[in-house]
């Protein structure tokens, strides 16, 4: 078994700014977490964009007119990924939904490669990511000191909620993934 792909879940402005309705309360830990890992993954890291869609459909309509600050094009700044990965950040996937595991992200993987997942929402994204990686059959690593949900509950239900998957899903820490075999 490699180590893995990392991706990394959705790091931009618009989680990133505390005046944001979308902020991610522990933001600037996740992100710390993904500085910490990124040595690790050289060559075998995806980061990963939410952007809204041009026209949404079906329940999206409902979604976005609860948040209409939302309905920017995908090159406006609050998509743009936050400054400090912006250079580091060699493979970007834009999705105009909450999970991440599509067909681009599934081929960015070697066969039998885990999926580490870091980044923000907790709650949202990367628990929407994990699940459908699990189903898929592939073995999915959540980092949690590299996550940051809508706040602190949910961020813990959520990883609460992601170990019940194992051994699909197993919840990880930096320093636990970096030590080694596991």
């Amino acid at each position: 078994m490699s180590a893995g792909h990392l991706a990394v879940i959705d790091m931009q402005h618009v989680f990133a700014d505390p005046a944001s309705p979308w902020a991610a309360l522990r933001y600037a830990d996740a992100a710390a977490g993904v500085r910490s890992l990124l040595p690790a993954f050289t060559g075998r890291v995806t980061f990963t964009r939410f952007v809204a869609p041009e026209h949404p459909t079906g329940a999206w309509r409902a979604y976005y007119e609860r948040w209409p600050f939302a309905r920017r094009p995908p090159d406006a700044e609050l998509w743009d990924l936050d400054a400090e990965f912006t250079d580091v950040a060699q493979h970007v996937l834009d999705a105009t939904t909450f999970g991440k595991w599509t067909p681009q992200l599934a081929a960015r993987l070697a066969p039998g490669d885990r999926l580490v997942l870091a980044g923000v929402s907790t709650d949202c994204c990367v628990l929407s990511t994990a699940l459908a990686a699990a189903d898929a059959g592939t073995e999915v690593l959540v980092v949690a000191d590299a996550c940051a949900g809508a706040d602190d509950d949910s961020h813990l239900k959520a990883l609460q909620l992601m170990d019940l998957y194992r051994p699909l899903v197993r919840v990880t820490t930096v320093a636990g993934l970096l030590a080694g075999p596991g």
